[in-house]
């Protein structure tokens, strides 16, 4: 059925995944198990304690490489295993991060995934490749209209402008050496992305909860900034769905799409915070930060009709419910639940939803 996972497709397909150790990886990976994959990981280790990805090891199957994709060389094993399809999560995804390390943030977003696609046009048997980059890569005037694929690319901090880079990359790649063997390549946009798992620096969900644990109010940047929040489970499901379609050929199947809710549903930063410390049973609220700040966009919005109409896909939860969820995900790890029980089971209810 159009925009659901086809679980016999996914059955037994060996599938190269860049980026498993980090927040969103780590979803992808499990789900990938959940689904019959045979799954391959490739990754820096992880940077922080906690960290999801350690969390779900003792659960999970897959042959995990410890190696930085800036080094052609890190993808020797890789190339040996002979994968049918390419998920390319790996990044340097932190905007703010990315202004204090621009040259790791280029190096790792635009030659890193040129390393992977050079490496993958050597190899046969490549079924499908996708890249993910991020709702970021759109030229963003901050007029709060929401981007369509066709719109101009571009990026005033050095993630973004590293991301669009990356989408340049993989179009040059897609023409010049798949198309003639015809392996579909494309990218996958989303963004703002939450759940259960995250404890990177400099975003949202993760502050919350250490505001939270440590008893201290919130500190908000942007407190009335508008983003297109969504459950990882959405997005990564929708490049699941994605693969499926490009592997299968499908008519006039976009290239680039985007992945997110309805812009209706969007949420500022404060709403995300108020519901999220509610979720947490938590008696803090937010402040305002002091001081200057790295330029941050005010609004930013994704349409993602491409991707109903070319797959049937779309977001199951609004923003508050996917806060819901993700807030119940870190009240159990509080509680000292099992976190690889209590994630494959936020999984398969998706899955069975």
């Amino acid at each position: 059925m159009r925009g659901l996972i086809d679980t016999a497709f996914w059955q037994n397909k060996r599938v190269l995944l860049t980026g498993h150790t980090g927040f969103k990886g780590a979803w992808m990976l499990l789900l990938l198990e959940r689904l019959g994959a045979d799954v391959m990981g490739i990754a820096l280790a992880p940077e922080t304690s906690p960290n999801l990805f350690d969390i779900l090891r003792p659960g999970v199957k897959a042959k995990s490489v410890i190696a930085d994709i800036r080094n052609p060389s890190a993808f020797s094993d890789v190339a040996a295993w002979r994968p049918q399809i390419v998920i390319h999560m790996a990044a340097q995804p932190l905007v703010r991060r990315s202004y204090a390390e621009p040259v790791e943030t280029f190096g790792t977003n635009v030659m890193g995934t040129v390393n992977l696609l050079d490496m993958v046009r050597q190899l046969e048997g490549i079924e499908a490749v996708l890249v993910i980059t991020t709702d970021k890569v759109y030229r963003n005037d901050d007029a709060g209209r929401a981007f369509v694929e066709d719109d101009p690319l571009g990026g005033h901090d050095p993630y973004s402008a590293s991301k669009a880079a990356a989408e340049m990359a993989v179009f040059t790649y897609a023409h010049s050496y798949f198309a003639a063997r015809n392996v579909p390549v494309a990218t996958a946009r989303a963004g703002n992305v939450i759940g259960g798992g995250d404890w990177s620096a400099d975003r949202i969900i993760p502050d919350i909860w250490r505001s939270h644990r440590d008893e201290e109010a919130v500190v908000l940047r942007m407190p009335k900034a508008v983003r297109p929040w969504q459950h990882v489970i959405e997005p990564i499901a929708g490049y699941l769905v994605y693969c499926q379609a490009l592997v299968r050929g499908d008519d006039d199947l976009p290239r680039a799409l985007n992945f997110g809710p309805p812009a209706s549903d969007n949420l500022t930063v404060a709403e995300v915070t108020e519901r999220m410390l509610g979720g947490l049973n938590s008696k803090r609220s937010w402040v305002l930060a002091e001081g200057p700040a790295p330029r941050e966009m005010k609004l930013l919005s994704l349409n993602p009709a491409a991707a109903v109409r070319a797959l049937g896909w779309k977001t199951r939860m609004t923003a508050g419910e996917a806060i819901d969820l993700t807030s119940r995900w870190y009240r159990q790890f509080d509680d000292g639940a099992d976190m690889i029980q209590v994630t494959k089971q936020q999984i398969d209810e998706y899955l069975t939803a």
